[in-house]
């Protein structure tokens, strides 16, 4: 079982120039608005959510990239509205963000 209901990983690497990474699509600003938004909303207690930046999740082509665990699911995301849904759908509800998965 999971300290936490659910644990969001954004992938916030930065490559050598040139190289395809997720921080050149401004993950680590996304990462910091989701990990706000969850204190906001009062749910990054002990036993229920955390937002954490990660390393290289390996998927560069595919980025920028946020996986949900225990779930396992994999998404990428444009904008806050996306990141939004992830949170309000994901988080909260249970519910996977088809348009989103990878």
């Amino acid at each position: 079982m999971s300290y936490y209901k659910r644990h969001l990983f954004f992938c916030t690497n930065q490559t050598e120039e040139g190289k395809l990474c997720c921080n050149q699509h401004g993950a680590k600003k996304m990462h910091q608005y989701a990990k706000d938004r969850v204190k906001q909303m009062g749910l990054h207690q002990p036993g229920d959510f955390r937002v954490n930046k990660s390393g290289c999740l390996g998927r560069c082509d595919q980025g920028p990239v946020v996986v949900v665990y225990p779930d396992n699911v994999w998404y990428t995301y444009v904008d806050r509205e996306d990141v939004d849904e992830i949170i309000d759908e994901h988080l909260l509800h249970g519910r996977v963000v088809e348009r989103l998965t990878l």
